[in-house]
């Protein structure tokens, strides 16, 4: 009788390692079954990624190619300001043809600011700061922030679209942190957006990327965006009415120019101290 009891115990202890090496096996195989997946996933979203951007450049080329005809060193500087040596001499033709092709020179400078934003390629701060010698200081003012709005916003639905895999394999841990933050001010988003875009504490491009995975409202973001962009495009604007005087883009912002900023970011912020004071103490 002990024998047979031995026996079944051995036996039963064999059956449920042969079951735990089964179980092992089988959440082995649904890890590397997600991974493939997001894997999987991850190559979708890389190639629609590029086959939008595609179409974006090609939109880019046509907008350049319809350009008015203009001799070859002139031709030559048509190009995305790199360096403030390029926003001079952009800025150089530009101006001279302002005039002459008003809808054109205003079409190709507002495709090539959302272009930017929108793939979050740099130089955006070149045309900011080109926007005040071309243009009147309210028109350079909307356009830089319709601009800037339209291209977050369009950055923003890609992301919602193609950027999901990215960010939660890329930024999961940076963007858990922001979603807790975006948590505490849901009832007031629109000010914490504008203290954001006025401050360095998050880069605009990574504001742009989680905002939809951590669902950030799109009208909040648009409306965010346009104003709490107003505040930096204002110093660069008024740098660009000097333009020729400045020889790197940080020449742009002075001391003066951050005690306005910082004053502003201030403001931005404060209507929600207000607000949680007053909750507390109506509590």
């Amino acid at each position: 009788m002990a024998k047979k009891r031995r026996e079944r115990r051995e036996t039963d202890g064999l059956s449920s390692s042969q079951e735990e090496v089964k179980a092992d096996a089988s959440d082995s195989e649904v890890l590397k079954e997600v991974q493939h997946t997001e894997g999987g996933s991850a190559r979708m979203s890389l190639l629609i990624l590029v086959s939008i951007f595609t179409c974006a450049a090609s939109v880019m080329y046509l907008v350049y190619r319809n350009f008015p005809e203009l001799p070859d060193d002139e031709m030559e500087k048509i190009k995305i300001p790199k360096d403030m040596d390029d926003a001079k001499a952009l800025g150089t033709v530009l101006s001279k043809y302002k005039d002459t092709y008003y809808t054109q020179v205003l079409v190709a400078y507002f495709a090539t600011y959302v272009f930017l934003q929108t793939f979050a390629i740099p130089g955006s701060i070149f045309l900011s700061i080109l926007s005040g010698y071309l243009y009147p200081f309210p028109l350079a003012l909307f356009l830089v922030c319709l601009c800037s709005g339209l291209g977050a916003s369009f950055c923003y639905m890609l992301s919602y679209l193609v950027g999901r895999p990215v960010v939660y394999k890329y930024l999961s841990e940076r963007a858990q942190k922001w979603s807790q933050q975006v948590e505490k001010h849901r009832d007031h988003l629109i000010n914490y957006i504008i203290f954001l875009r006025i401050t360095p504490f998050l880069p605009n491009w990574f504001i742009n990327i989680t905002s939809p995975v951590i669902n950030v409202p799109l009208g909040v973001f648009f409306i965010g965006t346009f104003l709490g962009v107003a505040p930096p495009s204002f110093v660069a604007i008024n740098a660009g009415t000097t333009l020729y005087k400045l020889t790197t883009a940080g020449e742009a912002v002075s001391w003066n120019s951050l005690a306005v900023l910082g004053v502003l970011a201030v403001l931005s912020i404060l209507p929600v101290c207000f607000q949680k004071k007053l909750q507390k103490k109506l509590e």
